[in-house]
């Protein structure tokens, strides 16, 4: 397969991780925000449960509340999963403990409580939600602080390359994960920018949207030693296409198989 002339960059500026640390990640399927379903939240404890007791790793969504706690939700606004209105950022601690995912009993969980209910018996995927015109300091320690001392497998990852880099200097054990999507852009400037996130990161492995797959500059990266999840597996054919491209499928639905 042909070299791209940025392939010593690569290797340089974001060298492939030890495969020991990383190992775990290769032929697990992780439960796209838990195994969630018909009453069954996403990114709810019921959905945490659930995958444990399939067997399933776990891929969740983390984002820092108003109070400063490590919170395991997805979205920016309430809306949708909640009924309610304005930001998680925004709400005070009583109103935060008040919320209830989707009409069900199922309270918003910190990230502290999903650790502790999944206490090491599955692989965790622990998606940090940033935006690139905020700082990234506050998210970062509040997760690394709930991680400390925890035993099961796990690792962090964002679509923010800075998330990667942050825990690269302050908590390198850390497996640290980049996510990718190369979103119809494939031209020279896209290409450069993936190339970029990349050397900002220093991941040990890559989460790659399934409709890119195959990619050559995923492909490069796994070829050279990091691992390749992907999302959102929700379909046969992209179960197919995950099983021949990449490591790890991230998936829901019929996906899961």
């Amino acid at each position: 397969m042909r070299l791209s002339p940025l392939d010593p960059l690569d290797r340089w500026l974001a060298p492939a991780p030890n495969p020991r640390k990383v190992a775990w990640l290769s032929g697990t399927t992780f439960a796209h925000r838990g195994l969630h379903g018909p009453g069954v939240p996403e990114n709810s404890l019921a959905a945490v449960r659930a995958a444990v007791e399939q067997g399933l790793g776990i891929e969740c969504d983390v984002q820092r509340a108003g109070d400063g706690q490590a919170v395991v939700f997805h979205d920016w606004e309430l809306e949708r999963l909640t009924g309610g209105s304005g930001s998680l950022a925004a709400l005070t601690p009583a109103q935060f403990a008040q919320l209830r995912l989707l009409g069900t009993a199922e309270a918003v969980p910190t990230l502290r409580q999903v650790l502790d209910t999944v206490a090491g018996r599955t692989p965790l995927l622990i998606e940090l939600k940033s935006r690139r015109d905020r700082r990234i300091d506050a998210l970062c320690l509040a997760v690394h602080r709930v991680l400390e001392g925890y035993r099961g497998p796990h690792a962090v990852m964002s679509f923010d390359p800075r998330v990667s880099r942050w825990f690269a200097r302050h908590a390198p054990l850390t497996a640290r994960g980049l996510v990718i999507t190369e979103d119809n852009d494939q031209a020279l400037p896209g290409r450069l920018r993936r190339h970029f996130d990349l050397w900002i990161a220093r991941p040990d492995f890559l989460a790659y949207d399934v409709r890119d797959l195959p990619s050559r500059f995923a492909a490069a990266q796994r070829r050279r030693g990091l691992p390749l999840a992907t999302w959102t597996v929700n379909s046969r054919e992209r179960a197919e296409r995950a099983r021949r491209h990449a490591d790890a499928p991230i998936a829901e639905g019929v996906g899961i198989g």
